[in-house]
């Protein structure tokens, strides 16, 4: 199968790359122009370089290839607002679609994201059925990421676009060069959180997530979603996880929601008047005190996701970590 694959030098795309390869896939991927992505050097891929912006980029790299993975996203989360965002997670989606559609792929992956359904707790997780409540964030990471879901669900219903789309929970595993999610690793091994908040998330092995997007490009019902995730953790939880792993000692203070609200506005506050990207914001502040739980028994089913253990993953990230000398950046 010939495939394309957007977003594909970060933790999940490095992964998911190396996943497709291993089942002989001829593998293309866009890339940014000038942009460095060392977790791609030495792969047997085709490289395309482009704006996800501009429909003729997307036109030459979707041409002749029988599948798109689309997982190009702004991650940015602040400032809150913002237009760039909107711009490359929503119309870069459109551009997407469209480009699919011209050139007729039997099979459309969106990579989404879990938080475009309604968040559950132990007893009672999120599924693909559950409403999206995370509005009232105020985050444009997170409202693009839905609507363009919406873009992509409504396109299957309208126009016979052959696309399913994947949700993932929050990834940790190797290849992590930016760091993204394997910075709460590197934090945890140095020292650097003083304490924990109240609430927990849902977290999985990236090398699951990207197992089952390649199954999605043969498996899975067109026009569904599915939520790939595994173990949900409070975050004391996951910092004893990651310590016990890296050999660290996990933060014992649990911060109330005033205190962590409280300096989630302040340094968002102090963030944009110094012109630095904050590490924590009010949003964050407040997710971090709720429990963001979800249930993959839908993609366990249906795209065969494995279920690695959480502790295996991190391992992976911290041994990926001390190979490429990341354990000794101050």
């Amino acid at each position: 199968m010939k495939i394309l694959v957007t977003g594909p030098d970060g933790v999940l795309g490095s992964n998911l790359v190396r996943e497709l390869i291993s089942r002989d896939y001829e593998v293309s991927v866009l890339l940014e122009k000038g942009k460095e992505s060392p977790t791609l050097d030495g792969l047997n891929i085709k490289r395309f370089y482009g704006n996800i912006l501009n429909a003729d980029d997307l036109d030459l790299a979707v041409k002749g290839n029988e599948a798109v993975i689309h997982g190009a996203a702004s991650t940015s989360v602040f400032p809150a607002r913002n237009p760039t965002v909107n711009k490359v997670n929503i119309d870069g989606t459109q551009l997407m679609i469209e480009a699919a559609l011209k050139h007729k792929v039997s099979r459309f992956v969106f990579v989404g994201t879990a938080n475009s359904f309604g968040y559950g707790n132990e007893g009672v997780p999120g599924k693909e059925d559950n409403p999206y409540l995370s509005l009232k964030y105020g985050l444009d990471y997170m409202d693009s990421k839905f609507y363009a879901q919406e873009k992509v669900l409504k396109a299957v219903k309208e126009l016979g676009l052959p696309a399913i789309v994947v949700n993932p929970t929050f990834m940790i595993g190797p290849y992590d060069s930016k760091p993204s999610s394997g910075a709460m690793v590197l934090a945890v091994h140095g020292g650097k959180i003083p304490g924990y908040a109240p609430g927990g998330k849902n977290y999985i092995a990236v090398k699951d997530a990207a197992t089952a997007i390649a199954n999605a490009t043969k498996m899975g019902r067109v026009g569904e979603a599915y939520i790939l995730g595994n173990v949900n953790l409070t975050y004391k939880g996951a910092f004893e996880a990651i310590a016990s792993v890296v050999g660290a000692k996990a933060p014992k203070r649990k911060f109330s929601p005033f205190i962590v609200k409280g300096y989630g506005s302040l340094n968002s506050f102090f963030a944009k008047v110094f012109k630095y990207y904050p590490g924590i914001t009010k949003e964050l502040a407040a997710i971090s005190c709720e429990k963001h739980y979800y249930s993959p028994e839908k993609a366990r089913r249906e795209l065969d996701l494995p279920q690695t253990p959480i502790k295996t993953a991190i391992k992976e990230c911290y041994d990926w970590f001390k190979e490429n000398g990341y354990l000794d950046k101050k």
